[in-house]
């Protein structure tokens, strides 16, 4: 590992925990030239892959990437750390492996990533649905965010994360 502070290519592991209910491992490293502490994340590449069947029928490779791109779109100007991104993410592929073995629809990708999202904030939730749930007028998105206006505060434990339908 390099050294981000010096560029030297010598350190030591301090200390390892594993994180993310095992999936990830974060370390805390010491470079031996300059003496500074910084830490890495190792995370497994899975050798599962997951095809994303879109909307149009046509399949592409699941890519964790598209995911956190469209949520740091919606939470543009907001109060969402990348952390809490990260944490939508991970509830999304939790979900998606969890269900499907090969092929996951991209409906349910948007489903559970947009129900985690607006737990943690409602203008970036809508922002996000608008994109991804294709409304055909500002009518449908004007009722969808005033659903969101009246909706009671609960917990995430007490509304399913996609829609059954899926």
């Amino acid at each position: 590992m390099q050294c981000p502070f010096c560029g030297q290519d010598d350190d030591k592991v301090v200390d390892s925990r594993s994180s993310e209910g095992g999936r990830v491992v974060r370390r805390r490293r010491e470079c031996l030239a300059c003496r500074r502490r910084y830490t890495t994340y190792e995370r497994a590449e899975e050798t599962l892959r997951l095809t994303v069947v879109k909307k149009d029928g046509s399949r592409v490779p699941y890519e964790r990437q598209k995911v956190i791109t469209g949520l740091q779109r919606a939470c543009y100007k907001r109060p969402i750390t990348d952390q809490q991104i990260r944490q939508i993410v991970e509830t999304t592929e939790e979900a998606m492996f969890r269900r499907f073995e090969k092929e996951v629809p991209s409906r349910f990708i948007g489903d559970v990533a947009s129900a985690a999202l607006r737990d943690v904030d409602k203008i970036a939730y809508v922002r996000f649905a608008s994109v991804y749930r294709d409304f055909d007028d500002v009518g449908e998105l004007i009722d969808e965010a005033s659903e969101v206006r009246n909706a009671p505060v609960v917990g995430p434990d007490q509304r399913p994360l996609f829609d059954e339908k899926t």
